[in-house]
C-alpha cells in the first residue's frame, strides 16, 4: 500500500516522524509506504489540487491513495472550519475514490495543545492551557498565536520555532493523547489505519 499525503512543509518535517513511529507499532507487519507531497505553505487550491491528485495517482509508481491535509487558519478566509476544507477540497477534486481531504481545525498547532505541561516547560510559562477542544480555538486566535504568546511571554525568552518547538514538544510523547482529543487528528490516523485494513481508533 502506498499512500501519498499532500502536506504543507514545516507539518511534514514536524509531524511526519511521529505519524511513522506511531502507525509502525500499530500496523506491524503491514506499513504502508507514505510518500509526502510537500509544499513550501498552504496546499493546492481548485483546479490544481485536482492535476496535482491525478498526477500521484498516475506513472510508473503511482499511490494507492491520496490523502490531503491543510490547516483551516491559512492566512486567509478560504475555509470557515475542518468541515468546509474537506468539501471544498473534495468539490475541488471531483468524484474520485482514490481521494480522501482533511484539514487540521484550525491549524496543526492544535494537536500540540494536549500536551500543555510540556509546552509550558519549554516556554517557561505559567499561562493557563485553552478550555474545552483544542480543536475549537479559532480564527480568533489560532493555536498557532497562542503558541507564539506563551513563548513570547514565558521566562525562557525563545521564540516559537515549529520546526524545533513542536518537535521537542511531541518527542517521547504517546500521540494517543492528542488522537483522543483531537477529533480531525484522530479523523485523518483512522484514514490510514482503514486504507490498511486496519481497525479505526474508536
Amino acid at each position: 500500500m502506498k499512500i501519498a499525503i499532500m502536506v504543507e512543509g514545516k507539518t511534514e518535517k514536524v509531524f511526519m516522524p511521529f505519524l511513522r513511529e506511531f502507525l509502525q507499532a500499530r500496523l506491524a507487519g503491514q506499513m504502508p509506504k507514505l510518500d509526502t507531497d510537500r509544499f513550501d505553505g498552504p496546499i493546492p487550491k481548485g483546479a490544481t489540487l485536482k492535476r496535482r491528485v491525478e498526477i500521484l495517482l498516475s506513472g510508473k509508481d503511482p499511490a494507492d491513495a491520496v490523502i490531503a491535509l491543510t490547516d483551516v487558519y491559512t492566512g486567509t478566509s478560504d475555509f470557515i472550519n475542518a468541515q468546509d476544507a474537506k468539501n471544498k477540497m473534495q468539490a475541488w477534486v471531483g468524484n474520485n475514490s482514490q481521494f480522501y481531504p482533511h484539514a487540521a481545525q484550525y491549524d496543526f498547532e492544535a494537536w500540540l495543545l494536549p500536551y500543555w505541561s510540556e509546552i509550558k516547560k519549554r516556554a517557561g510559562s505559567n499561562h493557563t492551557q485553552p478550555s474545552g477542544s483544542p480543536e475549537n480555538v479559532n480564527h480568533n486566535k489560532p493555536p498557532s498565536k497562542r503558541l507564539q504568546e506563551v513563548y513570547r511571554t514565558g521566562s525562557k525568552k525563545r521564540s516559537y520555532v515549529k520546526e524545533r518547538e513542536a518537535a521537542g514538544i511531541l518527542r517521547g510523547k504517546n500521540l494517543m493523547i492528542a488522537i483522543v482529543a483531537c477529533n480531525e487528528l484522530k479523523a485523518f490516523i483512522n484514514t490510514i489505519l482503514s486504507l490498511c485494513n486496519s481497525a479505526p481508533i474508536p
